[in-house]
């Protein structure tokens, strides 16, 4: 058995002075870290608490979690073709929506790095990241107005060329491009600010020497920008893969029509209608639980993969 090294009284001393010392001069950020802590810990931690429910049967009245232990509702989620429907839609929307949606705005940073026009650049910044604090209520409104079929300025347009009304928000085969274009208006800027800071970071001795060795400006790019943000962009991909099921709820329930529903009822509207609608909690709960755990597979399996191949990881 190795031996434990036995701290002296002076020791211990030294060590509770360099903690007091530390906590005294870093105490406002630990001070900052006290509501984001506590956030996770009631909104995120504590309602694990419920997951139980997906393996206990809920009778109303009888307490929150249930009472008898059964893995009916798992059997029942397996063999329900609804489930298989939204499955497949919340696969199919967020791929698409990674496919476009990740590789923009590390272009559009890029492009934007590259403007030597600073209140020009500016201008830009601060115009692509301000639809990220639009209300999702709001910009499903907008969305409305600009694609209805009667009135919306899109739909005005095409009829110049003789095109008749479309309702896009209606027809199933519009929802997931009307979906996906959506977030690129919405958090392309955004998102951008990530990869500008990586950018940002990158020593200007790089970009030098790469000068002094005649590469253009898009050999630079290709060869010193791509690579040096490299981590940030697995980061940012690993993070994108384990959200895959878990999409904009609020936008898809507010873009969800009785017409469009073989495409838009995505995981999340079906745990809605079916726990709080419906008030089946327990069947809303295996399924959520189910998510969850894909969710968390999909983490470890892709910063498993990000790590072997780039050697960057989250963990």
């Amino acid at each position: 058995m190795p031996k434990t090294a036995v701290l002296t009284a002076d020791a211990k001393a030294a060590k509770r002075k360099a903690f007091r010392k530390h906590l005294k001069r870093y105490w406002v950020l630990y001070a900052m870290l006290v509501l984001p802590v506590a956030y996770y810990i009631v909104f995120k931690y504590v309602p694990m608490v419920g997951n139980v429910l997906a393996f206990r049967r809920y009778r109303p009245g009888k307490g929150p979690f249930g009472t008898e232990w059964t893995l009916r509702y798992f059997d029942r989620f397996l063999r329900d073709p609804m489930f298989w429907r939204a499955l497949r839609n919340t696969l199919v929307l967020s791929i698409g929506n990674i496919l476009i949606n990740f590789p923009i705005p590390i272009l559009f940073a890029i492009l934007l790095n590259e403007v030597r026009a600073k209140n020009f650049k500016k201008f830009v910044q601060t115009v692509s990241y301000m639809p990220r604090f639009i209300s999702t209520v709001v910009v499903i409104a907008i969305l409305n107005e600009i694609l209805s079929p009667s009135s919306g300025i899109l739909n005005q347009f095409l009829g110049l060329f003789g095109v008749d009304p479309i309702y896009f928000m209606n027809e199933p085969q519009w929802f997931r491009p009307v979906y996906i274009l959506s977030e690129t208006w919405q958090f392309t800027g955004w998102t951008a600010i990530i990869y500008l800071a990586a950018i940002t970071s990158i020593s200007p001795d790089l970009f030098e020497a790469a000068e002094m060795d005649g590469a253009s400006r898009l050999q630079q790019i290709w060869y010193v920008t791509i690579p040096s943000i490299l981590p940030t962009i697995m980061i940012m991909l690993i993070m994108n893969v384990g959200h895959m099921l878990s999409l904009g709820f609020e936008k898809v329930l507010l873009m969800y029509t009785p017409s469009n529903s073989g495409v838009s009822d995505i995981i999340d509207t079906l745990v809605y209608r079916t726990g709080l609608v419906s008030q089946n909690y327990s069947y809303a709960t295996a399924i959520g639980l189910f998510s969850g755990i894909v969710g968390l597979i999909l983490v470890t399996s892709s910063n498993a993969v990000s790590r072997k191949l780039t050697g960057e990881s989250i963990y």
